[in-house]
């Protein structure tokens, strides 16, 4: 299957937030990068009495509308855990429903994708996907390869530690074939063998639900990432919730360790 994705100039669209709400940003110290778990999808629809796959659904959304209002903001890169490798323990209905949604919404939205110059991109051990999931990723990712207003990185099937399990195995193969040196193992190195390297660590990772914890998300990549937890179900976040988290950003001195 293919995707025919005309090309339109962005439309200049209203504002997705209040003047009082941009005028206390700083734009000079905007989080060039933000990483988001986007919990909570089942409880919504628990609390409404509807289908997991319609809490899936309106997460699909509603991460989508996070993407335009981030670029509006002058984001660059925005990464969501979207499928992790410990979601496979839920039940298969679920999985291969889960799996469909992202396949069909990304080529619904390619069109628009293109138009608001979202540019996708994926981490994580892709193998283990459904071939007409990899076809959908691979499909946008071609319609989406110069958009260049903002970057959408899914996180599928992706685990830290999994991650980190497979970057060592490539430079012991790559050490094997002398590729590398006893010295030349360090975190530079190990960075450049991470699925995130070509797009460096999240200034800001964002978690909703309320849940205090990262849950085998970006382990290495968080070491110095400021942390916003929202309150609120994923469904349920909206570009208020994220400029929140922006302005939280942005009241906190950030060290890196020092003084």
């Amino acid at each position: 299957m293919s995707v025919d994705v005309a090309i339109i100039p962005f439309q200049e669209r209203t504002s997705r937030f209040h003047p009082s709400q941009l005028a206390l940003l700083d734009r000079s110290r905007l989080p060039r990068h933000i990483a988001i778990i986007p919990d909570g999808n089942r409880r919504w629809a628990k609390k409404r009495l509807s289908s997991i796959q319609a809490g899936h659904r309106e997460g699909a959304d509603t991460l989508m509308e996070t993407v335009k209002a981030a670029q509006e903001l002058g984001i660059e890169k925005m990464t969501f855990y979207s499928f992790s490798t410990e979601n496979w323990n839920r039940s298969q209905e679920e999985v291969l429903a889960l799996m469909a949604l992202i396949a069909t919404y990304l080529i619904e939205q390619c069109e628009e994708m293109v138009e608001c110059g979202i540019k996708l991109e994926t981490i994580g051990d892709l193998d283990p996907l459904p071939a007409f999931l990899l076809e959908s990723v691979e499909e946008t990712k071609q319609a989406t390869k110069d958009c260049d207003k903002i970057r959408l990185i899914l996180a599928l099937n992706y685990g830290s530690r999994n991650e980190i399990c497979r970057a060592f195995k490539a430079m012991l193969e790559d050490y094997d074939q002398q590729q590398l040196k006893k010295e030349d193992f360090n975190e530079k190195t190990i960075e450049r063998y991470l699925d995130t390297y070509p797009w460096g660590d999240p200034d800001l990772l964002i978690r909703t639900s309320g849940e205090l914890r990262v849950s085998n998300f970006l382990l290495w990549q968080i070491s110095y990432s400021e942390i916003h937890v929202a309150p609120v179900l994923w469904p349920d976040f909206t570009p208020q919730h994220l400029i929140e988290a922006i302005l939280d950003f942005q009241r906190r001195q950030r060290r890196w360790g020092g003084a």
